[in-house]
């Protein structure tokens, strides 16, 4: 039992996250092999995709601007790995100024997301550029849900653990049905849930969940 308790104890780690010390035991989860192969394998991912899929990303270039005139690419500020902020990208599917004209509806509802950007939304082509942040090393292809700087000022002490580890361009909550999850703490959970069972083969099992959730249109929003 003692052996058991220094073991957990060998594991916790104090990091502090924007002046907040927090306690992360999280930290050896992987073993370094599995953390270089977890970091490599972002890498040549991000890589391919962005290349194979080069002439689809100018077709959808193109239909962005088509269904209305402004930028190809939405930025918005997040928060992420131990709380820096960095830029996400995304495929814009709103008109300009969409979201000064009040809170978002869902994508059958919301008049302010272009025809073309219904498609993008439903099968998550929207998010595509977000492997630029993966290659930046702002994203991991697996992990939590960065939140923007509104989210996270509201953010109470056990909300901000999420931040411990990368956020990820998909994780549990995106294979989990999004569109049926609206209790942030449920949110927080599926986080909680993957970080305490961090491993390369939960990350390849939410990867193939992926693909099929994106091909079958599943948990668009």
């Amino acid at each position: 039992v003692l052996a058991d308790k220094l073991s957990m104890l060998s594991q916790v780690k104090i990091k502090t996250i924007r002046g907040i010390p927090l306690v992360n035991v999280t930290e050896n989860n992987l073993s370094a092999v599995e953390k270089n192969i977890k970091f490599v394998m972002d890498k040549v991912v991000s890589v391919l995709v962005l290349l194979i899929f080069s002439p689809m990303y100018l077709y959808i270039a193109w239909r962005v601007k088509k269904d209305s005139p402004g930028p190809v690419f939405f930025r918005q500020e997040r928060i992420g790995y131990m709380g820096k902020p960095f830029y996400i990208y995304k495929f814009r599917t709103m008109y300009v100024d969409a979201e000064d004209n009040g809170p978002l509806l869902s994508s059958e509802k919301d008049k302010r997301i272009t025809p073309f950007g219904h498609i993008l939304r439903k099968y998550r082509l929207d998010e595509f550029p977000q492997f630029w942040n993966v290659l930046k090393g702002d994203m991991s292809l697996v992990g939590t849900r960065p939140p923007t700087e509104e989210e996270f000022e509201q953010y109470e002490l056990h909300h901000k653990a999420r931040l411990g580890i990368r956020p990820g361009l998909t994780g549990m909550w995106q294979v989990s049905g999004r569109n049926k999850i609206t209790d942030f703490e449920e949110v927080v959970a599926l986080d909680t849930q993957y970080i305490a069972e961090w491993s390369l083969s939960l990350d390849i099992k939410i990867l193939l969940k992926t693909i099929q959730v994106v091909l079958s249109g599943e948990g668009s929003k």
